[in-house]
């Protein structure tokens, strides 16, 4: 068990070199593979999936522009928007995600960074839905270190928040933020010691080269992010984005061997983009290091696949979906 222990131990690196990782990129498909799950399995429970499930508690009217979101102002895409969601709306769509299955509920909010006002309200959804017994996730834009020690009073788990793509690559997506703007908010979040979720979207016409450059930020933060999703982009009509060529699945495969590779003990999600990936492609990915799914019919305003075409998917591979928690005493009630 020790000399386990110390091989685990040896996976964590936070000084990976960016040749280094295309070299991994590089690497024949199942030598890549092998390692990927090789790494899994030391780290993580060989065929089991946590299922997360997103709500939109505000959409549309984001003042960035980050040429990816149908939410924002500068876009026409026919995103309906609506404000900040009330407490009992969103607390019935936990319940509903809960008796699904799900075991983190998440929710987005369309915000370039929200008010103290506006986190003070989201504290209290995040309270609402820990007392029914789920892991809480939000992403409401760029925090303050007060807003992120708010939120940690609230028993928020987890904060969302991409780095999107590569330092270099970054300006041909997003003008309204800098890097370093993103880079603060994971400090702060950190800082208040809610764990952290961080990855980006690959197929928005980038290189390779943007793709290991991604994950070589975060895999050399100081602490690698517990949750990374990597997103396929969903092209949006009206966004600047529609009409980029699709990445190849092999090539979205390769991106999760890595990631698993590079951060270990991290939870790598498969995220948006699925609808657009076959059956076999997602079970690739799953042997690739993935660990985690986002389910329902909706990614905050882009398709998803039908949370009942995902559990017949996980039934086909043998993979099982990580225990419910146990229920809180509101829902033990009759």
């Amino acid at each position: 068990m020790r000399e386990r222990d110390t091989l685990a131990n040896r996976d964590i690196r936070h000084d990976w070199r960016l040749d280094e990782i295309l070299a991994l990129f590089d690497r024949p498909l199942n030598d890549l593979l092998f390692e990927a799950q090789s790494v899994h399995r030391r780290h993580h429970p060989a065929n089991e999936v946590q299922v997360s499930t997103l709500l939109s508690i505000k959409t549309g009217g984001c003042p960035e522009d980050c040429k990816y979101c149908p939410q924002s102002i500068h876009y026409r895409t026919g995103v309906e928007t609506h404000n900040l969601l009330p407490v009992a709306q969103v607390k019935s769509a936990a319940r509903k995600a809960r008796a699904a299955g799900s075991t983190r509920f998440c929710m987005g909010a369309a915000w370039r960074s929200p008010t103290d006002s506006q986190v003070r309200r989201v504290s209290v959804l995040v309270e609402t839905v820990k007392d029914l017994g789920m892991e809480t996730c939000v992403t409401l834009g760029m925090l303050t270190g007060s807003q992120a020690r708010e939120l940690a009073r609230a028993g928020l788990d987890y904060y969302n928040h991409n780095l999107d793509t590569s330092p270099e690559y970054y300006r041909e997506i997003i003008t309204t933020r800098t890097y370093q703007d993103r880079l603060d908010t994971l400090a702060a979040v950190r800082a208040a010691g809610i764990k952290v979720c961080c990855g980006g979207i690959v197929g928005m016409g980038e290189t390779r080269r943007d793709r290991a450059g991604l994950l070589a930020q975060l895999a050399n933060l100081p602490e690698h992010p517990e949750s990374v999703p990597i997103n396929s982009l969903v092209r949006v009509a009206g966004t600047p984005l529609d009409g980029t060529e699709p990445l190849p699945p092999l090539e979205l495969v390769r991106c999760i061997a890595v990631a698993r590779i590079l951060m270990p003990r991290s939870v790598v999600r498969l995220s948006a983009g699925r609808t657009e990936l076959s059956e076999e492609a997602q079970a690739l990915c799953f042997l690739a290091g993935a660990g985690s799914i986002f389910c329902g019919d909706l990614l905050l305003t882009t398709p998803n696949p039908s949370f009942d075409t995902d559990m017949a998917m996980l039934g086909d591979l043998g993979l099982e979906r990580q225990a419910m928690p146990r229920p809180s005493s509101e829902e033990a009630r009759p």
